[in-house]
């Protein structure tokens, strides 16, 4: 098991770890970790490792392995491997991940503007989108920048708290995504929590505030088959 840090506390940037394993892909499994791996449409974070002697391992992305709560620390291609059991200082690239958690904290607030099922989305640096199943809608991309931005600047608290897997199915309506359901299996599901704005699943990483997202604008709008409308966001500073 790895202890993810990030999910308590999505400001820490570093930890000391130890390594627990390195698999046969050359993964890096540590005790505990600040590094978010891809899931949820985030990106798995990047960053470094460093050994007691001051040797960088240059991470290039963070996925989940074989068990749910495995975390796999990628290193960059020609990296040398840690010792298993050697102690390191894990620190992710934070303003890399600053951004993501920015965007994916906007989208939120976009499947709260936009109250229809979520079919995809996907956060990546500086953008991010989500699609809705809307077979005849018409969206205008300055109604929707106007009310993101205004949300944004009211400054609502974003809280994580938990419920357990009876309580939601006894919620349903708090799933707004149809192709991916919260994970299962733990016995407790986490919960993000706009102020007033949005409550849904969530396990991704986010700001404390909508006013730290920043000014965002509607980059466009697209019809995605028969039935799926996408929305696409970018930072506008």
């Amino acid at each position: 098991m790895t202890h993810p840090l990030f999910r308590a506390d999505a400001y820490l940037t570093q930890t000391s770890a130890v390594v627990k394993g390195v698999n046969e892909r050359g993964g890096i499994i540590l005790d505990q970790t600040v590094f978010y791996p891809t899931g949820g449409g985030q990106p798995g974070d990047r960053g470094r490792l460093i050994l007691e002697g001051g040797t960088e391992i240059e991470i290039a992305t963070t996925v989940k392995g074989e068990t749910p709560d495995e975390i796999v620390h990628v290193p960059a291609e020609g990296s040398a491997l840690p010792e298993v059991g050697a102690t390191v200082t894990a620190e992710i690239d934070w303003d890399t991940r600053h951004r993501y958690m920015r965007m994916h904290s906007c989208l939120h607030l976009l499947s709260a503007v936009l109250p229809y099922p979520v079919t995809g989305g996907q956060v990546s640096d500086g953008k991010g989108r989500l699609d809705f199943d809307l077979p005849e809608a018409t969206l205008d991309k300055e109604e929707i920048t106007t009310e993101l931005n205004r949300i944004i600047n009211e400054n609502h608290a974003v809280t994580s708290d938990w419920i357990s897997e009876d309580e939601l199915d006894a919620k349903p309506d708090l799933v707004k995504t149809m192709s991916v359901q919260p994970p299962r299996g733990a016995g407790r599901i986490r919960l993000i929590n706009v102020d007033g704005v949005d409550l849904q699943p969530c396990g991704g990483t986010h700001v404390r505030n909508t006013s730290e997202i920043g000014a965002v604008r509607v980059r466009k709008i697209e019809k995605k088959g028969r039935q799926n409308r996408r929305v696409s966001l970018e930072f506008t500073e």
